[in-house]
């Protein structure tokens, strides 16, 4: 028969009470953002619409009937662009994993292949992604030793070699972050280097950078657009030939949006993960 003493399982009564007052506090600033962000941009919008040219950007830059009659090809374009996403995904995946673990090799028989993948990282890390696509776009292919191949083939493996070097560097950063000692209890249980990597450091670093990665995918998403400087007719140049054609801005706006709609639910996924992360390592006992 329980006397009253609240049991290891069972919050205490001040526990009760902080909840309660976190989850009002909690709708108190929920309304207070809403009012605020409302009146914001209320205010804002006044603003915008009683400038003097105001009618002159909103016909060139949000004409209904263009964005309309663009859409088709921009949407058409953006298939694209999510086709070299995913393909310049799994690629960093593997290879931006493969840099991480050669860096992270210890020994000094392993200094060259630790000195070739330094060299890498350094190198795509400080040249600007659209320097690389015309590299890898023009200058691959007039070598001559490569099939014929699309640009949007080409952009898709520029993009993945530039997001591959800042991919291996916060997972080595994760995987340094694992405590040293998890890697001795490893090795004493009898598992090879390669098992520790792949069963206990790997897993564990890659749990710590989750966020970081999460946001190096979100810019990749929106890079994955360059693509169209090699002449690929992805949501960007299929806005371009619109824009060209009718001499109106709206078909870039439309392709804003569309890649605003598929980086969004990315952001948030994000911003869910890193929240739920944080909530779990400062989470206490419960009082």
């Amino acid at each position: 028969m329980s006397d009253g003493t609240p049991t290891a399982h069972e919050p205490s009564l001040l526990e009760l009470e902080r909840r309660a007052y976190r989850k009002r506090s909690t709708w108190r600033s929920v309304g207070i953002a809403a009012g605020s962000t409302l009146i914001f941009a209320t205010v804002a919008t006044l603003l915008v619409v009683n400038t003097p040219g105001w009618e002159a950007v909103k016909e060139s830059f949000f004409n209904w009937e263009i964005g309309k009659e663009s859409f088709p090809d921009i949407l058409k374009g953006l298939w694209l662009n999510i086709q070299a996403l995913f393909f310049a995904g799994i690629g960093v995946a593997i290879f931006g994993t493969t840099l991480a673990i050669v860096r992270s090799l210890r020994g000094p028989v392993f200094f060259p292949l630790r000195m070739l993948a330094t060299i890498y990282v350094d190198l795509f890390r400080g040249v600007p992604v659209l320097i690389v696509l015309y590299l890898v776009g023009f200058g691959i292919p007039a070598l001559g030793i490569f099939p014929p191949l699309s640009a949007a083939v080409w952009g898709t493996i520029a993009i993945g070699l530039c997001y591959s070097a800042y991919v291996a560097e916060v997972l080595r950063a994760g995987m340094e972050a694992v405590n040293p000692s998890q890697r001795v209890a490893a090795r004493s249980l009898g598992l090879t280097h390669g098992k520790t990597l792949r069963m206990v450091v790997i897993p564990q670093g890659v749990r710590k950078v989750i966020p970081a990665l999460m946001n190096d995918f979100v810019s990749m998403q929106k890079d994955v657009g360059l693509i169209s400087v090699l002449g690929a007719v992805d949501a960007i140049r299929a806005a371009q030939i619109d824009a060209a054609t009718t001499y109106n801005f709206t078909p870039y706006v439309v392709a804003a949006m569309l890649f605003i709609a598929i980086s969004l639910p990315l952001t948030r996924l994000t911003d869910y993960v890193a929240a739920r992360m944080n909530k779990r390592e400062q989470i206490g006992g419960v009082v």
